[in-house]
């Protein structure tokens, strides 16, 4: 399975926090991952996105094709955001678009083994692949961008 975390670009500021949009620069860092992702997206992808308007908004700059999942909100912890997605054991791609401080969480679990505060940049993706060799289990970060190190 591969496990792609996408968090969600630049948003204004306010209340309520689920009504906040994405800032006009928060619109050029969706576009800029969403860009490289129509080129490096992996095969039967699926993807997933938080509730929250600053989310869908990202996710749309790449398709229309998602699906809003509840248990991916803001408040919402890693067991909640890797039971929705099935990981590992999953077939095929999942990309989420969340949030932090739980991507970040997701991201130390999958490489330490312990969850730890870890930050996703905004717009920022982590790629991971899980695999069986010689009947262990083994996670691999395929790629993580940081979104100002993209051709603007």
């Amino acid at each position: 399975m591969d496990l792609l975390l996408w968090r969600h670009a630049e948003a204004v500021d306010g209340t309520p926090d689920h009504a906040r949009e994405l800032t006009p620069r928060g619109i050029k860092q969706a576009q800029r991952i969403a860009d490289w992702l129509k080129r490096n997206r992996p095969q039967r992808l699926k993807v997933m996105v938080s509730p929250t308007v600053r989310t869908r908004q990202t996710a749309e700059a790449f398709t229309d094709d998602f699906e809003i999942v509840s248990a991916l909100g803001p408040e919402r912890t890693v067991a909640d955001i890797l039971a929705a997605t099935g990981w590992p054991d999953a077939s095929g791609a999942c990309l989420i678009v969340g949030h932090q401080p739980t991507l970040g969480r997701i991201a130390a679990l999958l490489l330490s083994g312990t969850e730890a505060d870890w930050t996703v940049k905004k717009g920022g993706l982590w790629w991971f692949t899980n695999r069986v060799r010689n009947g262990e289990t083994q996670t691999v970060l395929r790629t993580v961008i940081a979104n100002d190190l993209l051709d603007k």
